[in-house]
């Protein structure tokens, strides 16, 4: 609600008569201060001295003053890019705005910026045309639709996408995938043979060193790296050499309980 007045510069006790929109009008230039009330209608409530009247709204938010005429300049200069663009449109060539709606020079640009890329994944070879920004991880998920490696930070820092190649671990989200032509990747897909877990996969699930399960591939791979460094002689020395791999449940003492089973088991990662 808003509070306020009216005030008349001309003759105040002269009568309020009524005016075409129906409501009081008064003579002279009523001068509006602020807003007494919205009444129910949506037209204002304006106290005067000894009596109180309606007002519509809409006329309490005119603009008194006349709209300034158009920039003679502002014209002028809309109608040369109009004018400009209307001519470059009818000498173009239809080839070329066909051209242009095809997108055919993406298609062109995307061609020429791709590099051969031979990799040999999980015991499959692949022959790919890649971007040379393209990373391994994006490589792995998007081209190869491998989605057990997960892109988690994407800043080499949680160690949720991490793989092995040539037998050692790596963060794929930092590794170009152009950089590894001709390599041998393994990635979580590739550790278990058909239905048969790998070691590791099955002392993770007898010492439920998962919750969520986002992390566990990297970790997974992490800890079988771990062992065949030989980084797995003590729960202090596993802590250590997996700190790259984050685990937001909180699952790590049974992480490590999982490791430390294969490690002392002696079966082959």
């Amino acid at each position: 609600m808003v509070f306020g007045t009216l005030s008349y510069p001309a003759n105040p006790n002269r009568k309020p008569q009524r005016g075409k929109f129906g409501h009081a009008a008064c003579h002279g230039r009523a001068q509006i201060r602020k807003l007494d009330r919205i009444g129910s209608s949506g037209d204002a409530v304006l106290p005067v001295p000894g009596r109180a009247f309606l007002l519509p709204t809409r006329l309490l938010f005119m603009n008194s003053e006349p709209e300034a005429p158009a920039n003679h300049d502002d014209n002028r200069r809309t109608f040369l890019k109009q004018s400009s663009l209307l001519t470059a449109l009818a000498l173009v060539p239809g080839p070329v705005v066909s051209a242009a709606a095809a997108k055919l020079d993406e298609r062109v640009a995307e061609a020429f910026e791709q590099v051969p890329v031979s990799l040999k994944v999980n015991g499959k070879k692949y022959k790919l045309n890649v971007e040379p920004r393209t990373t391994l991880l994006d490589l792995l998920r998007e081209n190869l639709h491998l989605t057990g490696t997960k892109k988690g930070c994407d800043y080499g820092q949680c160690g949720a996408c991490t793989v092995h190649v040539e037998g050692q671990r790596v963060n794929s989200c930092l590794s170009f995938a152009v950089m590894h032509d001709g390599k041998e990747i393994t990635t979580i897909e590739g550790l278990s043979k058909g239905d048969d877990l790998h070691p590791m996969q099955e002392a993770f699930v007898k010492h439920d060193g998962f919750q969520c399960g986002y992390c566990t591939p990297g970790q997974i791979m992490s800890a079988v790296a771990c062992v065949r460094e030989g980084h797995a002689g003590s729960e202090a020395e596993i802590r250590e050499y997996m700190s790259g791999n984050i685990c937001r449940c909180g699952a790590y003492t049974n992480i490590v309980a999982a490791i430390q089973e294969v490690k002392n088991g002696g079966q082959k990662v």
